[in-house]
């Protein structure tokens, strides 16, 4: 068989990055439906007549002008004869259609691409960005496309690359959280669910012997073959790095463990790679949803799984490698009790000041200075040992106790701001909300007083946002990020090109800046389609008013190309890795 090489994405039951190459290469026209024309020396009444015998026609294409065909839609010839105080149907009696043609209205061939296309509608004016667009073919007919139908399709290009693995193809982690989460939240039975985390046992070895290229090519092979021990239902992804993940749905423990066997076989035969046969093989944990407690969340359950194919995974290593282990609840037993314990510790750390805050510095690539931080919690416990923010905030959300560690947050990174002032560093600090927090009334009112208490001016705070359904009162949401905005304190919109970010919902948030997900930045340096479909989106943010950050930037070609679009701000661990504020400040 021929292999894929690194960056094609893998065949079978799953998309493949091609599609996203595809829409990211549409073009305006394949999104316009046709519309009648008719000549500028039209009586006025005749078009009338057009659209009362065509209820669903929105407009008409105008011929006959001096310079090229114009847009007329049904409304705007609406409001002209229904305005002037009533008279307008008695003062366009006379009238033809070339007066009362939008001069301004926009036009744009065919063959334009979509990302171009909403560049130039975010440019026009306000009122012009809710209408139809007029679309002229090349062999002179015209159609019209909704401004509407053009975000959504720019919106679904970002998604998908932001949910992919930009290597094999597969699914990332985003992807098998959204998929799991709508499965159950659906009707899945979470008995019938199990997960398989893989690991390639001698992966290291390769890349350190024959080179990353050839370890890419090993992932590649290795998720082509994932893939055949699979089911058309069940979902694979990749996590990082060697490690892989298997959702699989109505499914008993022995159709499970036949797969992971089927996995553990399949990875022991030899791999060719940059003309070289390699040997490794491949760990495998099984976690399984008849297992469960029952006393999970509906988004917690594919963590809970995960969590245990991992523990599993490495019982696999532990015992000798190239075999399936599964999680067991004897030996696992302290997992829920530790659920248990941490929301009991949790709370003793807040009300004590165990937790403590790391930052990681923000780069402006046009003064070539740090002029703002991310703020990132940090929390060992004597009891549970180092507790990660992926375990710690989704407990905190779900016991409510999100409210006070986000004020223990606030307060925490509104004071250190205070000190880098004092220290004659004017560092914004940079704070996540949680989706929980803006649905509770009352944040303003914290972070207000966490700016009061500290004594800094609120244009030394960031709060971050991600959009997404979690967001229980949007209403409410936003109106309290228009509240932090009017009292001067920005509003950032993080991870954009995950999950419901798009370009046409931006419109709508009251945000400052953008921060594109590091998924959309990985490949900029090595793929011209996404550099170009990065571009569209930094074009579109400044024609808003939007600054525009890049989060997780690695390297100095991905660093130099963000420079070349014209991003303003950098993050990631080229700059710098989260470190304690102390660290920071003896940092060059």
């Amino acid at each position: 068989m021929t292999l894929p090489m690194p960056g094609t994405a893998v065949a079978g039951n799953l998309a493949t990055t091609g599609q996203t190459d595809r829409s990211a290469g549409r073009t305006i026209g394949e999104l316009s439906a046709p519309v009648p024309q008719v000549d500028a020396a039209d009586a006025v009444s005749l078009v009338e007549r057009i659209f009362r015998e065509h209820p669903q026609l929105r407009a008409v294409a105008v011929v006959g002008l001096e310079g090229p065909p114009a847009l007329l839609s049904r409304s705007s010839l609406e409001r002209q004869l229904s305005g002037r105080l009533g008279y307008g149907r008695a003062l366009l009696s006379r009238a033809v259609a070339g007066d009362v043609v939008d001069a301004h209205s926009l036009r744009v061939d065919a063959d334009l691409p979509l990302r171009d296309a909403a560049g130039m509608l975010l440019a026009q004016r306000e009122w012009l960005r809710d209408d139809d667009v007029l679309v002229l073919h090349q062999d002179g007919t015209t159609g019209v496309a909704s401004v509407a139908a053009i975000f959504r399709e720019i919106g679904l290009v970002y998604q998908e690359i932001a949910m992919r693995d930009p290597l094999t193809g597969l699914p990332n982690r985003r992807m098998l959280d959204e998929h799991g989460t709508r499965l159950l939240a659906t009707g899945t039975d979470p008995a019938r669910v199990a997960v398989l985390y893989a690991d390639l046992d001698g992966f290291k070895q390769v890349n350190d012997t024959l080179g990353h290229k050839a370890g890419d090519e090993l992932l590649v092979a290795f998720a082509r073959r994932l893939d055949g021990c699979v089911r058309p239902q069940d979902l694979i992804g990749r996590l990082g790095g060697d490690e892989f993940a298997v959702l699989l749905t109505d499914i008993d423990p022995e159709e499970a463990t036949a797969v992971a066997d089927r996995v553990v076989v399949a990875a022991q035969e030899k791999f060719t790679v940059e003309d070289h046969r390699v040997e490794v093989s491949a760990s495998v944990g099984i976690a399984l949803g008849s297992e469960l407690t029952g006393d999970e969340p509906v988004y917690g359950v594919l963590d809970e799984l995960l969590e245990r194919a991992d523990r599993a995974m490495f019982r696999a290593k532990r015992a000798g490698k190239s075999r399936v282990a599964r999680w067991l609840r004897v030996e696992e037993a302290g997992a829920p009790g530790r659920r248990a314990t941490l929301r009991r510790r949790l709370e003793h750390a807040i009300a004590h000041g165990d937790l403590h805050l790391h930052f990681q510095p923000k780069l402006d690539l046009r003064t070539g200075r740090v002029e703002s931080v991310e703020a990132l919690l940090r929390w060992t416990d004597e009891e549970l040992g180092v507790i990660s923010p992926g375990e710690a905030i989704p407990v905190a959300e779900v016991t409510g106790q999100i409210v006070a560690l986000g004020e223990w947050v606030l307060r925490a990174a509104c004071a250190q701001a205070r000190a880098w002032q004092d220290a004659g560093r004017d560092w914004a600090v940079a704070v996540n909300v949680s989706p929980v927090q803006l649905a509770e009334p009352g944040l303003p009112e914290q972070v207000l007083a966490a700016l009061e208490e500290a004594g800094i001016p609120p244009r030394l705070l960031q709060v971050e946002v991600t959009e997404t359904a979690a967001i229980a009162d949007l209403p409410l949401a936003i109106e309290q990020l228009h509240r932090l905005q009017e009292a001067g304190v920005s509003v950032h919109l993080d991870d954009f090109g995950v999950g419901y970010s798009s370009l046409g919902r931006m419109r709508s948030l009251p945000v400052s800046t953008l921060k594109i997900d590091q998924s959309i930045v990985s490949r900029i340096d090595s793929d011209e389609a996404d550099a170009q479909l990065l571009s569209g989106v930094i074009k579109a943010a400044h024609t808003m008013g939007l600054t525009v950050v890049a989060e997780g930037v690695e390297r100095t070609s991905q660093l130099d190309r963000l420079r070349e679009l014209g991003c303003d701000v950098a993050q990631g661990y080229l700059i710098s890795r989260p470190r304690p504020a102390g660290e920071l400040e003896t940092a060059p």
